[in-house]
């Protein structure tokens, strides 16, 4: 009888059945179709991922303080430490070297899995199913190649959360462990939940400073993960609340609104949109505020945003493409684009069509309205140099030249020997000859802005 059928015979007759928590795993890993003739566990990040994996996975900070817990007992033992992700995908391995080496053998390395599903049962998978401390010893294993082997683990739960992070494991080549070292896997497991629900408090404690310093009635402060931290004594919404999808602020209790590293919450009937704040003119770096929040911006998110503002009805993806970048363009590239901008934005930036849904207050539109009636003095204090000035947009570069147009007949007409300084203080404006022939020939011949632009005029 092969080793497959016997497994099953026993769990069908009960005889020479192994203790509840095997024959549990046993049962859940034969339903998942694990083969126990498998020769070891399957790679899933290899060597180009596993670092990445590995720099973003939220116990990376904790691993100096597993180490210490455990290498040395692991080293002494000829055991060695291993730590997972939620999905038993091998993170970090350390340990006795010979032991090592025997463990690549079976997987038991970087990038493997080590589910349930994957390898059947086992310390690392059964502990992330169970979300309990486990010790699984030689044959209580179902592969075969793992009867030589015995493990301790313990699974690390996220206090924030309360989700599976990942797992702590000590496991060696022999038929028993020491009746220790599940207790002390289990004591790491706990001091890395501990470290992380300090590194929770802290979080807290400084969206509750910035949120104390909110006019009454400001919200309900929610953490980014939907925890309620102040502003609902009455516990209504009790100790957490479900958050949208990403790119939406519409949820069951209200609005959400971005609120530093969390959010305040407000009723739906009271809330007020928050405007969305761009800085595009002159030769800084393009800014966007919302909310609360100042968001880096790249050159291609900064122009989507302009044209998603110009056109305030909104535009397709092959219309935004064609104004970005002509009959090159590719409609995928925006939609690309466009969803990690709405990562940054969330509700701001709706689709089909893709326009502005917050209200928008730009410096190159309060030009436009100036421009159709304001004095000149106004347009001079807000042309601070030409929209996007990097930008090869075909439509941005039509719109900075008519701006740029505009400013300068409206100055020349106009403007006073200070509103023409102001403009010859612009990417444009130094080295324009007409501007600065006004100036030198209208301020006073003592005045520093006309021997400055006598200056910028000589050969």
């Amino acid at each position: 009888m092969s080793y497959g059928l016997r497994l099953r015979r026993i769990l069908e007759t009960g005889v020479g059945a192994p203790r509840q928590l095997i024959n549990a795993s046993w049962q859940r890993s034969l339903e998942a179709g694990v083969d126990p003739e498998s020769p070891a566990a399957p790679l899933v990040y290899d060597g180009s991922l596993i670092k990445d994996v590995r720099t973003a996975h939220p116990l990376q900070p904790l691993l100096p303080m597993l180490a210490h817990s455990l290498k040395q007992m692991a080293d002494e033992s000829e055991h060695i430490m291993i730590v997972t992700d939620a999905d038993g995908g091998v993170l970090w391995r350390d340990g006795d070297h010979g032991t090592m080496r025997r463990a690549d053998l079976v997987g038991l390395a970087d990038g493997h899995h080590w589910s349930e599903t994957s390898v059947g049962t086992n310390g690392i998978g059964t502990a992330l199913t169970t979300r309990k401390p486990v010790h699984v010893y030689s044959q209580e294993h179902l592969l075969r190649v793992l009867h030589c082997w015995s493990c301790s683990s313990a699974p690390i739960i996220d206090p924030d959360t309360d989700t599976v992070l990942g797992c702590v494991d000590v496991s060696g080549t022999t038929r028993s462990l020491h009746p220790a070292t599940v207790a002390l896997v289990a004591t790491t497991a706990k001091l890395a939940e501990a470290q992380l629900a300090l590194r929770m408090y802290e979080r807290d404690e400084r969206l509750r400073r910035r949120y104390d310093r909110l006019p009454p009635r400001s919200g309900v402060l929610i953490a980014a993960t939907g925890r309620v931290l102040s502003g609902d004594p009455a516990n209504l919404l009790g100790a957490r609340i479900h958050l949208p999808e990403p790119g939406s602020t519409s949820c069951p209790a209200g609005i959400l609104e971005p609120f530093f590293d969390g959010f305040l919450l407000r009723p739906a009937e009271l809330s007020e949109p928050l405007p969305l704040r761009l800085t595009f003119l002159g030769d800084g770096q393009p800014t966007v505020r919302y909310g609360d929040r100042s968001l880096p911006l790249s050159l291609r998110h900064a122009e989507i945003l302009t044209l998603l503002a110009l056109y305030a009805r909104g535009l397709t993806a092959e219309q935004l493409s064609y104004y970005l970048y002509g009959d090159d363009g590719n409609p995928a590239t925006i939609r690309a684009e466009i969803y990690r901008l709405r990562i940054q934005l969330g509700g701001a930036v709706a689709a089909k069509p893709y326009r502005l849904m917050a209200p928008v207050v730009a410096d190159f539109l309060e030009l436009r309205r100036l421009l159709a009636g304001g004095d000149a003095s106004a347009i001079a204090r807000a042309y601070t140099g030409p929209l996007l000035p990097r930008s090869e947009s075909p439509e941005i570069r039509c719109a900075r030249d008519e701006l740029e147009v505009q400013v300068r007949t409206r100055l020349l007409t106009c403007g006073s020997a200070d509103d023409l300084w102001a403009y010859a203080q612009t990417a444009n404006g130094r080295d324009d000859f007409q501007i600065l022939e006004r100036v030198a020939a209208t301020l006073p011949f003592t005045d520093h802005r006309a021997a400055a632009a006598r200056a910028r005029l000589s050969p």
